[in-house]
């Protein structure tokens, strides 16, 4: 896979997929929000993804970076809470260092995701450990340009932080509380990469 050339349809499969994937998840991830949070992690990032794709059906943006760079903004300006920034920063940091290439590596991806993961952990002030969606994030990246390896890693993230005590977000208010609870941006980043890896199929 991993001299496979990407070009902006595969990125909007991937998005697509990323968005239907969320759909089907949604109330499992608001489930996840409630003891936690503020029981909206679902619906928030429904509306975020349904948007996505909404958009990249009118717009269809000509390279891999301006996928990611749409996806990103369109996030951020219809997902409520924390997760439209975080999630936004994200793609369009990846997106920027991606540029105007009409193919891109895997390799290539990993590193523009490495960059937006990078940038989310600046934004929130969190790492990992924190019970965040950083937490998927690190260890997806850190698989290298396997796909299905990146979407195992960011799963196993998800489910390791269930022990964890919150130390970053909404839920840290919780203290000890949080503790036995898998974090809903944890587990809705591990659909992002699930995503990715069923794009790549």
């Amino acid at each position: 896979m991993s001299e496979t050339a990407l070009d902006a349809a595969f990125f909007i499969r991937w998005m697509t997929a990323a968005a239907a994937s969320i759909d089907r998840e949604a109330d499992r991830l608001t489930e996840l929000d409630s003891p936690i949070g503020d029981a909206d992690h679902g619906s928030n990032m429904q509306r975020g993804f349904a948007a996505v794709r909404k958009l990249l059906e009118t717009a269809a943006p000509q390279t891999p970076g301006a996928v990611l760079t749409a996806a990103g903004r369109q996030l951020i300006s219809t997902v409520g809470g924390a997760s439209g920034p975080l999630y936004g920063t994200l793609l369009r940091r990846a997106g920027k260092v991606l540029g105007d290439a009409e193919h891109v590596t895997p390799a290539e991806l990993n590193a523009a995701l490495a960059a937006g993961v990078d940038a989310v952990s600046q934004l929130g002030g969190a790492a990992p450990g924190d019970k965040t969606m950083l937490d998927a994030l690190v260890p997806a990246v850190g698989a290298g340009a396997s796909f299905d390896a990146a979407a195992a890693a960011a799963a196993e993230g998800a489910l390791a932080t269930v022990p964890l005590q919150a130390r970053k977000g909404r839920a840290s208010y919780l203290g000890e509380r949080s503790i036995g609870h898998q974090d809903p941006g944890a587990t809705s980043s591990a659909l992002l990469f699930a995503a990715l890896a069923e794009a790549a199929k």
